[in-house]
Parts: structure tokens; sequence; C-alpha cells
């Protein structure tokens, strides 16, 4: 099996798109403030795990991206030595 930057990268792209819409569903669903409109069973607690998970998803996008970069420098260094 060949595993390339370029799949790696998609890959952990692909993860944080997961992630981030499931930590944003959740966060969707949570019931709202007291001095709001809605639930008095909310728990501040409760929006922490989500709110983490939103960035360790950009984080990791990050990460890809970089590693993107990187690839394209290498195969630009390659052309440039074999031209």
């Amino acid at each position: 099996m060949n595993i390339t930057p370029t799949s790696s990268a998609f890959s952990l792209i692909t993860g944080a798109q997961n992630k981030a819409s499931e930590a944003a569903g959740k966060i969707a669903t949570l019931p709202l403030q007291n001095n709001e409109v809605g639930s008095p069973d909310f728990k501040s607690a409760d929006l922490i795990k989500p709110v983490l998970s939103l960035n360790q998803a950009e984080l990791e996008t990050s990460a890809a991206v970089k590693i993107l970069q990187s690839e394209q420098k290498t195969i630009g260094s390659l052309l440039d030595i074999r031209t």
C-alpha cells in the first residue's frame, strides 16, 4: 500500500471535517442559558468537549494544509533539479 503525503493530508482533513460536524451538532442541540428562552438545564461543562473538538479539528486541518504545502515545495524543488 502506497501512502503519500497527499493521501495523509486528505485523511486528516476528512477526519477534521467529521469531528467539526459532530461538535457543531452537539453545540447546536445544547439547551439555552437560563436568561434566554429555553431549558434551565444548561450546563456550561457540556460545552467544553465540543468546543475543544472544534479546536482540535482546526489544528488537524492546519497540519494537513502544511503537509500539502511541503509536498508542493518538494515537488517544485525536484522539478528545479531536473531542468
